[in-house]
């Protein structure tokens, strides 16, 4: 489970959907003020835990839908990569996890998409060079999850690559 998994920082997979429109912005969500990990904090467009004996891309695709209401198939999902990640947020919870990455062009405007409350907090469009700054900003990379910085260049520069 993954509560057991946080308490024991045993390493599980977790998908990361990142959203992009052609125009050069990524979608971005504030997560929930209750959430166990980084609450309040701008991450990913849609991240969560991959189910025991569940697809990954299928992982990917019920996820989207489940925090953002957006319908996809694999065809519209493409895996840049897997990513280890690791953040000791207090002593009982050490997230350990092996981030499956997906890149995925948004297509419909922000208004349509519908927030899953418990887990979404806000969504935002923001251009890629104006999160690169926040990011590299010790002042403004706070509101973000912590990730490396090699972790949000590589996803900047394969989304570059597809516009």
């Amino acid at each position: 489970m993954k509560s057991e998994a946080h308490r024991k920082g045993v390493f599980h997979p977790s998908i990361h959907v990142w959203l992009f429109t052609k125009n050069g912005e990524i979608l971005i969500q504030q997560r929930a003020k209750n959430k166990d990990t980084h609450p309040g904090l701008w991450d990913v467009s849609v991240a969560g835990h991959i189910g025991a004996g569940e697809d990954v891309t299928e992982s990917a695709i019920r996820e989207v839908q489940e925090e953002i209401g957006l319908a996809t198939k694999s065809k519209d999902l493409l895996k840049i990569g897997v990513f280890k990640y690791s953040h000791q947020h207090h002593k009982d919870l050490l997230d350990c996890e092996f981030h499956h990455t997906f890149l995925c062009e948004l297509k419909v405007p922000l208004a349509t998409l519908e927030m899953q409350e418990s887990e979404v907090a806000d969504l935002s469009l923001i251009s890629m060079d104006r999160l690169k700054k926040e990011l590299e900003s010790k002042i403004h990379s706070k509101k973000y999850v912590p990730y490396v910085m090699d972790y949000y260049n590589t996803v900047l520069n394969a989304i570059k690559k597809r516009l």
